[in-house]
């Protein structure tokens, strides 16, 4: 088989996974959404689908001499199809949620975060043992570790700078000035947001398969392919339209149930900057455990930030149309201009083989 046969044939099965395994599912999460059943489960296993079409794809249709971290993709084929099996479960055969200490919890929820921390630690193993050689050629490598750090420390900065100089304008908006600012800050005072800080780095490692999942996908597969086709600038717009899209079942049925419409585009404002700077980060590091890293901080601070310090705060939001100008600038402001950065303005693109 020819390289671009088998450059079209991967690109075909990621896309039939990536997003016709999404939509499917999105229909069951209507389902589940009209009778009330807790849909966790299902945004967890969607995180999965972009690196399932990706490794399929590389096991379907590669040439015969490349060497794969056999073990590190079959695991997270395995944590694919178990969280698949508990979405399922959670709309066919829904149970009643727990309560564990006070807190009330889905159990197929509770499930699938176990899976992820198994999932996890073995594929951590099977990573570590692959080899330098095999790591590199499923793109895997970790290298250029100063700016990695760099580059993570500059996310969380700008990102908790988003955080106030939202709180001040939305203060400023309703009549409170800096209010909504002195509350955040004063939470900072609460053990228990320091003991979540802390625990932040750590719980990566047990969770990070996840983020893995979204981020073969988009930044180490679908990337390169766009900005060969578009441009580097202009493939990374493409490519944040699409990974925003993707989005749309989790939008309309887990994110909010009421305001879904604002919520495709709020989803599509936040796809947009976030990608542009997470493809400055691969581009820029060649690591794509760094924007592994940053997808991870983004989903994780929510909870910290918030002082609810639970995933919950995620579901059931509400978004109205005259909250998303303010957040296309700020968010244009934050990320935007890292399209100027001169990773941008290289004239090539390393070939998808």
């Amino acid at each position: 088989m020819e390289q671009k046969e088998m450059a079209k044939k991967r690109l075909i099965i990621y896309v039939l996974i990536a997003y016709g395994l999404t939509y499917l599912m999105g229909i069951l999460m209507w389902y589940g959404s009209t009778k009330g059943y807790d849909l966790t489960a299902f945004p967890t296993a969607q995180m999965m689908y972009p690196a399932t079409g990706v490794i399929i794809g590389l096991f379907l249709a590669h040439k015969g001499e490349k060497i794969l971290p056999t073990g590190f993709f079959i695991t997270v084929l395995a944590t694919t199809g178990v969280l698949i099996v508990l979405a399922l479960l959670s709309v066919f055969s829904p149970v009643e949620d727990l309560n564990i200490a006070g807190m009330t919890m889905s159990v197929y929820n509770l499930i699938s975060q176990y899976v992820l921390i198994i999932g996890s630690i073995v594929a951590f193993i099977f990573l570590a043992v692959a080899g330098n050689e095999k790591r590199a050629a499923a793109g895997l490598t970790r290298q250029n570790w100063k700016s990695a750090v760099f580059i993570v420390l500059l996310f969380v900065g700008i990102y908790i700078v988003r955080t106030v100089v939202s709180m001040a304008g939305q203060g400023v908006s309703d009549g409170n000035g800096m209010q909504y600012v002195k509350e955040w800050a004063a939470m900072f005072k609460d053990p228990v947001m320091w003991l979540n800080i802390v625990a932040l780095p750590i719980n990566y490692f047990f969770v990070f398969i996840a983020f893995f999942g979204e981020e073969y996908g988009w930044r180490y597969y679908l990337q390169p392919i766009l900005q060969k086709k578009f441009g580097l600038r202009a493939g990374v717009i493409v490519l944040g339209v699409v990974w925003g899209l993707w989005h749309i079942p989790d939008d309309l049925f887990y994110y909010t149930q009421t305001s879904g419409i604002q919520m495709i585009f709020a989803q599509q404002i936040t796809c947009i900057a976030l990608g542009i700077f997470f493809a400055y980060a691969y581009m820029k590091t060649k690591n794509i455990w760094v924007p592994v890293c940053l997808h991870y901080l983004n989903n994780n601070l929510i909870p910290i930030i918030s002082g609810t310090f639970s995933a919950d705060v995620l579901e059931n939001q509400t978004v109205s149309w005259k909250e998303l100008p303010a957040a296309l600038v700020l968010n244009g402001l934050c990320f935007g201009f890292f399209l100027l950065a001169d990773v941008f303005k290289k004239k090539e693109v390393q070939k998808e083989d």
